[in-house]
């Protein structure tokens, strides 16, 4: 077993003891070091080449946003921020960190970050990983979504988005038996949404086209869209040609 190299870095010796012990319990994690503020982070990276950062954002000698975008280009090593700020979100997503965690964070909410943190170093061996897309000329076009819920902030890859429905001031999205509450619109959402992917299929819905499993004719026009996870939607007449026009099919 080739082990994850990991660094902790964090001001606080009680939360960089608390990251250490939790994964220490992992038995594909080899700790290379701890580091107390930005200046140390800076030369243990360099000396020790990890795989995997735990990385505060506040610290002294060194902002940690800061020191993640001096390593982005390399993509390596994978970033998960742990602070107990959650006021820099978005600006942690735009360095293309894997994971944000709010102190005081769960076992299993670490564990979970670092799930997706050994999904980024295998991907990243087997040579198929790249960074998170930068927004194109077309628009502001993300790959992952940011969503603050319940003193949390978590980041779904849009590919991974199954559906999405208008709730209010809301949009509900659908993550295979998660669902989400963004703080958006429909039209806002879709102009983020890959249009080779994504299409509105009714004024208040928007499907993963990979996610259709077949259509089912109703009445007055429309269809019923049943998607692989079971979820039955509305396709509403006005709608019927963009559905069409992206499966390259007659409906």
């Amino acid at each position: 077993m080739t082990k994850i190299r990991t660094l902790v870095v964090d001001d606080e010796p009680i939360a960089r003891a608390r990251v250490v012990s939790l994964l220490r319990d992992e038995v594909d994690i080899e700790l290379v070091g701890e580091c107390a503020n930005g200046r140390q982070a800076a030369t243990a990276i360099e000396s020790t080449s990890p795989d995997l950062l735990f990385l505060d954002i506040q610290m002294p000698d060194g902002d940690g946003l800061d020191l993640a975008r001096t390593i982005q280009t390399s993509g390596t090593p994978a970033v998960v921020f742990i602070t107990a700020y959650d006021e820099y979100a978005l600006r942690a997503f735009e360095v293309h960190a894997l994971d944000y965690l709010l102190k005081p964070f769960s076992a299993e909410r670490f564990r979970s970050a670092l799930g997706r943190a050994r999904e980024q170093v295998t991907q990243r061996r087997s040579g198929i990983a790249s960074l998170p897309a930068l927004p194109d000329q077309n628009g502001p076009r993300r790959s992952r979504l940011m969503i603050k819920s319940s003193g949390r902030i978590a980041f779904v890859r849009m590919a991974d988005i199954d559906w999405c429905e208008a709730a209010g001031n809301y949009v509900r999205v659908h993550v295979g038996p998660q669902e989400h509450l963004v703080r958006d619109t429909m039209g806002r959402l879709e102009g983020e949404l890959d249009p080779q992917q994504f299409v509105r299929i009714h004024r208040s819905t928007i499907v993963n086209v990979d996610r259709i499993q077949e259509m089912q004719s109703s009445f007055n026009g429309e269809y019923v869209v049943l998607l692989r996870t079971g979820a039955r939607l509305t396709l509403s007449r006005g709608y019927r040609d963009t559905l069409q026009a992206r499966l390259g099919k007659p409906i």
